[in-house]
């Protein structure tokens, strides 16, 4: 729903979100109220010291006090709760009852320096127990009423000035975006939003300097996330709700989809180069790009013991088997490290993922940029932050000697390039730079963004690369077309649904906790007419009526949604680890994994789960691709078996 229209601006929550604030302040007004009276009970009459009418005085009012905010409280958050989030009919008096309530704060505020003043002037001679009561009240008062001004800056939106003006005339809605006019708005609020994202990134980064490099990523990727929030009237909670309910229908749909059929050989591959061998690869060079992230993630992985055993070796190597090791890292320059790997017999190439600023920067250049290949046919363009990242380390290994100094010394070896997400998105396309250099080359990339390479060079590398994934990892289903699926299934699942959202968010947080069968929320809309869902009520307009292309895809499964954004895809070919057996299980049962090769096509949308990140983290891959490795009788998926994962939603 969009933002509730207040003191002359749109905010960033809506008039159904003030349940569950509304719900808790009321139960601290109360407690507070309870506590109050029975102070006030226990010594009427008894109020003979110094400043004992004042006490009196101050207690009777504050009981007055806290009886209005308490009322008011009740009616915000009943009204709240009424209606839907495209039906925000029932709430249309929230606006004025937060007016009543902002009143309600200054009569308190004036009340708390009163009691401040009292307790610091005139509480000599009163008893321990009625001072310590007072003081009690007044730092509450200041607790609440700073938590009120820092909730103010939360829900505070930059973009959400309703004044008269170009900005605000987008903020209201324009409806002719045909026009002349309109487009001239549009682009207007669109220059807005980019420089008010540009200021946060900027925020977030003030560490970093601020050079040119570093203000062309940030308007890059200014430009991308303005865009892609442009043209939707959802707050925070709403998306949290769609998320919520995208989950427990995916969840549904997965288990009555009907069995696959798995492969256990790569389709794009000889018949020799079967799973198990891919297998072993993986494990062995799964070691070298968990390494490349340092000791950071050694004491992650081991948080009792890790800062006492670094000295460990983890990788099989010598300090002479390294022959160069970079730590610098700057945005589109991320560290690496090439080894001799004698057990392999390969010259190893281990890029490191995600673990600064600078790399987050790097991740979220999304934009395309062209990526000529030689002796590829079909348009070549990548990622461009990994693009860059890739030229730059190609660039230091050919034009430094480093590739030539380690085949010097070993010249019979291969050359092997591994890394896991943001490292291993980077191996790929290093892998394809060097192609033409070093033909029996091989790379292997771990849970790689899924917006990563053209179709072409998708094809490309799948003679070489191989991308191994675990599960529901949220990062390979991450592309621009992906995510503007997953807006139009949010818009469409909250746009259907009549139940409240504070029910919503309830009963989503239930099921992410403790399981049970998925609600069953209605997908219809129960009897409403569309004429009340596209009526403007106090400024909030109903999803069904913004002109963007998500919103048009509302109507069919099959509208586009992607726009001008280029489809980009997982490299090579694709190794699927899943867990086997229940989806929930108990705290102390054993994990057991399966793998077979799969598709592109399985990850073309997103999947909603509490292990979407979790699965994305490097020594749970490593985990996985161990526990494989040593119990593969159980753990392999021969042709004959079913993978419920290899279909998705």
């Amino acid at each position: 729903m969009p933002g509730i229209v207040a003191f002359g601006r749109r905010w960033g929550i809506a008039s159904d979100d003030l349940v569950f604030p509304g719900t808790f302040e009321l139960f601290v007004r109360v407690l507070w109220w309870i506590g109050t009276l029975a102070l006030y009970t226990l010594h009427e009459g008894k109020f003979d010291c110094s400043g004992g009418r004042v006490l009196h005085s101050y207690l009777v009012v504050l009981l007055i006090l806290l009886a209005l905010i308490i009322l008011s409280l009740c009616a915000i958050v009943y009204v709240s709760a009424q209606g839907t989030i495209t039906n925000p009919g029932p709430r249309r008096s929230i606006p004025v009852l937060v007016y009543v309530r902002v009143m309600l704060y200054v009569p308190e505020l004036i009340w708390a320096i009163l009691g401040a003043i009292w307790v610091s002037d005139d509480s000599q001679g009163c008893q321990p127990a009625e001072v310590g009561a007072v003081i009690a009240a007044v730092v509450a008062s200041w607790i609440l009423l700073l938590s009120t001004g820092v909730g103010v800056l939360f829900v505070f939106d930059p973009l959400g000035s309703t004044h008269p003006g170009p900005q605000s005339q987008e903020l209201l809605g324009v409806r002719d975006l045909e026009s002349s006019q309109g487009s001239q708005l549009l682009s207007t609020a669109r220059s807005v939003a980019v420089r008010v994202w540009e200021s946060r990134l900027r925020l977030l980064c003030c560490c970093l300097p601020r050079d040119e490099g570093h203000r062309a990523a940030f308007s890059s990727i200014a430009q991308l996330v303005s865009g892609f929030f442009s043209d939707t009237d959802l707050v925070p909670s709403d998306i949290a709700a769609g998320l919520a309910l995208l989950h427990q229908e995916q969840d549904k749909m997965e288990q009555c989809r009907d069995p696959d059929e798995a492969l256990s050989h790569s389709p794009s591959s000889p018949i020799a180069e079967d799973l198990e061998a891919e297998l072993e690869k993986a494990t062995h060079c799964m070691q070298f790009a968990v390494a490349a992230y340092g000791w950071p993630m050694y004491v992650y992985s081991n948080p009792l013991t890790g800062a006492c055993r670094l000295s460990r070796d983890c990788t099989g190597l010598q300090y002479r088997d390294f022959i160069y090791v970079s730590f610098h890292n700057q945005i589109y320059e991320i560290p690496f490290f090439v080894a001799l790997d004698h057990k392999r017999a390969a010259v190893l190439v281990a890029i490191r993922g995600t673990l600064s600023l600078r790399d987050l920067l790097t991740d979220l250049s999304a934009d395309c940029e062209n990526l000529p290949v030689e002796g590829v046919s079909g348009a070549c363009y990548a990622h461009k932050g990994m693009s860059q990242a890739a030229s730059y380390i190609c660039k230091k290994l050919l034009n430094d000697g480093i590739l030539n100094q380690a085949f010097t010394i070993a010249p019979e070896y291969k050359l092997v390039i591994t890394g896991h997400s943001l490292g291993g998105g980077t191996a790929s396309l290093l892998a394809i730079l060097l192609r033409s250099s070093f033909p029996t080359l091989q790379c292997y990339a771990f849970s790689p963004p899924g917006g990563l390479m053209s179709k072409a060079l998708a094809d490309f590398s799948k003679e070489f690369v191989v991308s191994v994934v675990l599960g529901k990892d949220l990062v390979p289903r991450l592309s621009y077309p992906n995510m503007e699926d997953l807006k139009r299934r949010i818009l469409k699942i909250v746009s259907n649904c009549n139940k409240p959202k504070y029910r919503i968010l309830l009963q989503g947080c239930w099921y992410e906790l403790f399981g049970g069968e998925p609600d069953d929320f209605p997908t219809e809309m129960d009897n409403r007419l569309k004429e009340e869902l596209n009526q403007p009520l106090l400024g909030e307009e109903s999803l069904l009526i913004h002109s963007s292309s998500s919103y048009q895809g509302l109507a069919s499964e099959k509208s586009p949604v992607h726009g001008s954004h280029l489809p980009l895809y997982l490299p090579g070919r694709i190794l699927h680890i899943t867990e086997d057996g229940p989806a929930r299980r108990s705290c102390f049962s054993q994990v057991r994994y399966r793998v077979e090769w799969s598709s592109e096509t399985v990850f073309r949308s997103v999947l909603i789960s509490p292990r979407m990140m979790a699965d994305h983290m490097p020594d749970a891959v490593l985990l996985s691709l161990r526990s494989l490795t040593q119990d593969r009788p159980f753990n392999l998926c021969p042709s004959s078996l079913s993978n419920s994962h290899l279909n998705v939603i």
